[in-house]
């Protein structure tokens, strides 16, 4: 899997939201927006796109530490047999309002659309930029 660098995903020109909103569990379990929400606000900068995904796929089957302590090269391979997608494709960009920032090395953070930090990363022109992808056709 490939981790972008020096990239910028605005939210989706479709977002229901104008405001970012903080993701909330569905019938009592953590979605996949809540869980990438958690990971990435309590610890921006610190995963790359691929280590976020399995993080999530991690917590998301609640698959035991020691678990995978013990096969974690076994649990990725399996993981990422098949492809997957970008911030891009996040809920959070799509729905919730959140614009995903990709740094020099490739690890994420992300910005609430009403922030001075999502506003100049949008102004930023050395920074390479990409919508969320849409909800529905266009």
């Amino acid at each position: 899997m490939d981790n972008p660098a020096n990239q910028f995903i605005e939210i989706a020109p479709d977002s229901p939201t104008k405001t970012a909103i903080v993701p909330q569990e569905k019938n009592g379990k953590p979605s996949i927006a809540t869980i990438e929400y958690e990971l990435l606000s309590s610890k921006p900068y610190a995963y790359t796109l691929a280590e976020l995904k399995f993080a999530t796929h991690v917590r998301r089957k609640h698959i035991p530490p020691a678990e995978v302590k013990a096969h974690r090269q076994q649990l990725r391979d399996e993981f990422f047999a098949r492809p997957y997608a970008c911030m891009r494709a996040s809920p959070l960009t799509k729905q919730y309002g959140w614009g995903a920032h990709y740094d020099e090395r490739g690890r994420i953070a992300i910005y609430p659309i009403e922030s001075k930090e999502y506003q100049r990363f949008i102004k930023d022109e050395n920074i390479k930029k990409f919508s969320a992808m849409r909800s529905k056709r266009a």
